[in-house]
């Protein structure tokens, strides 16, 4: 349990989600046969009641670093205003964690009512209850299994507050809505998004022609999509096809973290092996056969995914499907030439095996799906399906500062 402690206290950090030292260092609790920290804290005295309140084995609790402490500062604040939750609507949030519960300040009873209802809860300001501590939000997620639920769940909410408040933002401006306050948050966090572009790594170069070459290139990749914050968590998936067989990450696996999660997926269906390869292996397989691609990757960049979401709010307003966008958008929709299109996880109508091959009729390298993320192809390696995924989100985060200037002039 103790090594999972640090493993994951260090994934938050290495995310950028909280910070490497001082008070705002995470902590991370897990119950074995006694109940360990990684550090301890005055926050570990008031959460150690939350393990005997609740049949969990680990409690994670961060007070997130910049941008996201502002954004959930002041989405956390909206939400009390309000009296509700905050209702993200990427798709991530929708699926897994439906909405996202507020309290004002540090309250064990108030964090054990929320966590037995949803799998994390927002503390608004954690210094309103406990004087000596330090002032701002924290996130607080618990595991039933183990300290991985937490951070997934944690880092999860940090990325859904992200996507909601730039997403909010851009629609209160299309509206003339904005409140002074929500300017003055993004005006603090614009020189966050003008930064330096990352360049583009030296991946595993094609041809590709070994099975112990293909997975050194999908692991080598994967790592690398969530070095460059690409994805949600470790969200994410990637497959490679070979000599007739798809080479996909397993449902669940860590993009960072492909050993061993690896499924060979024969294309005729002679093998099981499936069963417990990605919930979108309909997708990559449907993709594949109509394009010919060799490489797909799947990350979830938070520009290209709030773009997605972008929509005339005049026209949403009378549209009968303005609930079901992310299922049945019935709209050709693209950004900066990339289609944008519906879809969900499964075989179903709305399947995304249904609705993402045909993207890429309209655009041969990329696909967004809306509110869940982008997907992007590669022949030979993953040279380009990276290059792409990188570009794309690149140009979606200069097309959206660009817009907003454009707003408020």
């Amino acid at each position: 349990m103790d090594a999972l402690i640090r493993k994951y206290e260090k994934k938050l950090i290495q995310a950028g989600l909280a910070e490497a030292e001082g008070p705002g260092r995470p902590i991370v609790g897990g119950l074995d046969y006694t109940l360990s920290w990684n550090r301890k804290g005055w926050e570990t005295k008031e959460l150690e009641p939350v393990f005997s309140a609740m049949a969990i084995n680990s409690l994670v609790f961060f007070q997130p670093a910049p941008p996201y402490d502002k954004i959930i500062a002041y989405l956390a604040k909206e939400a009390l205003t309000k009296n509700l939750p905050i209702q993200p609507e990427d798709c991530e949030t929708r699926t897994f964690l439906h909405d996202l519960p507020v309290i004002p300040g540090f309250s064990t009873p108030d964090i054990i009512t929320a966590l037995k209802r949803r799998k994390c809860v927002i503390i608004s300001d954690t210094g309103q209850n406990l004087p000596d501590a330090p002032k701002g939000p924290a996130i607080v997620a618990h595991g039933t299994v183990s300290p991985e639920q937490g951070f997934v769940v944690g880092s999860s909410v940090a990325f859904a507050c992200f996507v909601k408040f730039f997403s909010d933002y851009l629609n209160h401006l299309q509206c003339g809505t904005a409140p002074p306050d929500m300017h003055g948050v993004y005006d603090e966090l614009a020189p966050w998004l003008t930064g330096m572009a990352m360049p583009i790594p030296d991946l595993v170069k094609g041809p590709i022609q070994s099975e112990e070459r293909v997975y050194e290139a999908m692991i080598q990749a994967g790592a690398k999509t969530v070095e460059y914050g690409l994805v949600d968590s470790y969200f994410g998936n990637i497959s490679f096809c070979r000599d007739n067989i798809l080479y996909i990450s397993q449902t669940g696996s860590s993009l960072d973290e492909l050993a061993g999660c690896i499924d060979p997926v024969p294309l005729d269906g002679s093998s099981s092996a499936g069963l417990t390869a990605s919930s979108e292996l309909t997708a990559h397989l449907e993709t594949i056969a109509r394009t010919g691609a060799d490489a797909i990757l799947h990350g979830h960049p938070r520009f290209s995914v709030i773009l997605s979401m972008d929509c005339d709010p005049k026209k949403k307003q009378v549209c009968r499907f303005s609930t079901r966008c992310h299922t049945h958008c019935p709209k050709k929709r693209e950004v900066l030439g990339v289609p944008i299109v519906p879809g969900e996880v499964g075989t179903g109508p709305t399947g995304l095996c249904n609705t993402l091959p045909l993207a890429f009729e309209r655009n041969k390298d990329a696909a967004i799906v809306y509110g869940h993320g982008l997907f992007t192809l590669g022949r030979g390696d993953f040279t380009q399906a990276f290059a792409t995924l990188l570009t794309v989100e690149n140009r979606c985060r200069a097309h959206y500062v660009d817009c907003v200037t454009k707003l408020r002039q």
